[in-house]
Formats: C-alpha cells, sequence, structure tokens
C-alpha cells in the first residue's frame, strides 16, 4: 500500500537553550503538505520551548528531566501513531515539501527501512568556522554510499515497525552518536537504509571552536570507534574510508615531523610531503570548499581538517582502550 503525508509522524527533541528553535520551528509550521502528526519533546521542562512547539501545532511532550535526545525521541514515537518516523533536530530549517519527498522515496523504494538525508550547503551561521563545519558535513554525506551503512537522525525516517523491532533508540547513549547505533541495529536486523542526497535541510547552529573539537572527540570519534569494535565490523562509508585513515596517519606525520623539527631539521621534509598527501588525499573536499566559498577559505580549511584528522586520530585510539577496558570488566 502507497503510504500518503497522513501516514508521516515528524518528530523533534528540543533540549538545552535551543536558540535557532524559533526559526526552526517556522519552517516546521510551513510543511506542505503536512504530515499526519508532529511530536515536539521538549527535554526538560521549559516553557517558551513549549509555547513556541505549541504555537505551530504540534502535540507537545515534556519531560521533567533531560534525558538526551535518544530518550526524546523515543518518547515521541511513542506519541505518534504514524506508520513513519521522520526525525529533525531543532536547530535546522526544513524545505516545505520535505514531508512529501520522504513519501516519495519509500514509495519508490518500499524495501527500505529507513532513509537519511544531510545539510545542505548554505549554513545558516555566516561564521567562518560553522560555514566550514557545515559544508563538511554536506561534502561528506553527498559523497556517501546510497546504500548506507549508517543512520543519521538530523533528518531521517524510520518505519515504524522496523523501528519498534529494533527497540527504538539506546537510551545509554546519551548524546552521544544514538542515531548511528540505531543504525548498526536496523542494519543487523536486515533493513536497508539509504541515503538521499537531495533531501537536504539547513543546519542553523552557531559552531565554536571548543565545542566542535569536543564534539569530534567524545560525542563521535570516541564512541563510534567502541560501536565499531562492538560490531566487529569497520565502516567504509561516510568519514571512516580507508581514504580516510590514510589522511588521518599522514596528519600525525606532519604532527610529528614538526615535534621534532628543533632537534632534526630533516623532519621538515617528512612534515611537509605528508602534508602534500593529507590535502592529494582530499583534494575533491578543498576543492569543493573553493567552487562554494572561494580560494582564501579552501586554503584556510587546511588546517582546521588537519585538527579534525589528529581528534579522530586520537578518538580512534581512545575508543579502543575505552573498548578493550569494558570488556576486560565484564568478562
Amino acid at each position: 500500500m502507497s503510504l500518503t503525508p497522513s501516514d508521516v509522524a515528524v518528530v523533534v527533541p528540543v533540549g538545552g537553550a535551543a536558540p535557532a528553535w524559533t526559526r526552526a520551528a517556522r519552517s516546521l509550521a510551513g510543511l506542505d503538505p503536512a504530515p499526519g502528526a508532529m511530536v515536539t519533546v521538549i527535554d526538560g521542562p521549559d516553557d517558551a520551548l513549549a509555547a513556541t512547539a505549541a504555537g505551530i501545532g504540534a502535540r507537545v511532550v515534556v519531560l521533567e528531566d533531560r534525558g538526551g535526545p535518544a530518550r526524546a525521541r523515543n518518547r515521541g514515537a511513542e506519541a505518534a501513531g504514524q506508520d513513519l518516523l521522520l526525525f529533525v533536530d531543532a536547530d535546522i530549517e526544513v524545505p516545505l515539501d520535505l514531508v512529501a519527498r520522504v513519501v516519495e522515496i519509500f514509495n519508490a523504494h518500499p524495501e527500505l527501512g529507513a532513509v537519511m538525508g544531510s545539510y545542505d550547503d548554505a549554513p545558516g551561521d555566516p561564521g567562518f568556522l560553522s560555514q566550514y563545519r557545515n559544508l563538511l558535513h554536506h561534502f561528506v554525506h553527498q559523497n556517501g554510499r546510497e546504500v548506507a551503512s549508517t543512520f543519521w537522525a538530523g533528518c531521517g525516517a524510520v518505519r515504524r515497525r522496523a523501528f519498534r523491532e529494533v527497540g527504538g533508540f539506546d537510551e545509554s547513549w546519551v548524546d552521544r552518536i544514538e542515531d548511528i547505533e540505531l543504525g548498526a541495529r536496523l542494519l543487523r536486523k536486515g533493513h536497508s537504509i539509504r541515503l538521499a542526497r537531495d533531501l537536504q535541510v539547513k543546519h542553523l547552529k552557531r559552531w565554536r571552536l571548543v565545542d566542535m573539537l569536543s564534539t569530534d572527540l567524545w560525542r563521535r570519534a570516541v564512541p563510534w570507534t567502541e560501536l565499531m569494535l562492538r560490531e566487529r565490523q569497520i565502516a567504509d562509508d561516510l568519514n571512516v574510508r580507508v581514504r580516510d585513515r590514510m589522511s588521518v596517519v599522514a596528519a600525525f606525520v606532519v604532527l610529528l615531523g614538526l615535534a621534532v623539527a628543533w632537534s632534526w631539521p630533516a623532519a621538515i621534509g617528512a612534515a611537509a610531503g605528508a602534508t602534500v598527501l593529507m590535502v592529494g588525499l582530499n583534494a575533491p573536499l578543498f576543492r569543493f570548499f573553493r567552487r562554494q566559498r572561494g580560494t582564501a577559505f579552501a586554503i584556510s580549511a587546511v588546517p582546521l581538517y588537519w585538527v579534525f584528522l589528529l581528534v579522530c586520530g586520537l578518538g580512534f585510539a581512545v575508543g579502543v582502550v575505552r573498548f578493550l577496558l569494558g570488556r576486560k570488566a565484564s568478562s
């Protein structure tokens, strides 16, 4: 049976200060066609956030204490009765035809268990760091495998029966790759996930450097490493492809070369060579930056991406140690 927009429930977790929520809510209010239900889960009492949700006609569920987006999304899914659960974050602006696009994808691919999109190439915050971070996400997802090996809940839909079969989001993954972990269980149960490149939303978040580094380390690299080790499968998709692993090695060679250059000047040559390799391996990314924001932006992005690779490498090492210690403690 074909799905219709009335079979879709939009579920939005809202917590913390949520500075972009008002703008995000306005875009949700304009969805055309409208979904069958819109459920907003306020993660911790906040009258202002709840009032904004009520103002767009959403069903409002208020949690008495903050428990993270996994729990909030689960409570929202429980409050909705539709066959398709469309999860979106509270800091994105959605296209008006988002529901129609999601329905069209599932009707064209009835075998799908889930579908996910990406950020667009026009981030909402004008700052350099926000532009860099969100364009990086856009590039990675736009170049990911259509038959996806993960899931993204920033803008992602799941069939209710598949969601129930795997038990929903694991609430123990508080604020850390709970959507990626859900994707792993969906795949383990035989449900296919599709990356729809034209399903794009605008990210409104303003990034700060300390937040970005902390997120990349503790909320991405470390737990994703632990998850891959648990699943006994190293993904070859998105930003963990073979090319990306080689880039991490090159980034650490650059760091080592710079660190010892004071006592061994020849190391500068090794650092320079590794830098050329790192940039060469990621030439499509830097060409994309240049097309989107110009040469100066692309050049300025190189050291940021180098730091990103170092954080990924560090996160992998920490994740391996944590996984081994956890397995030892449970044995």
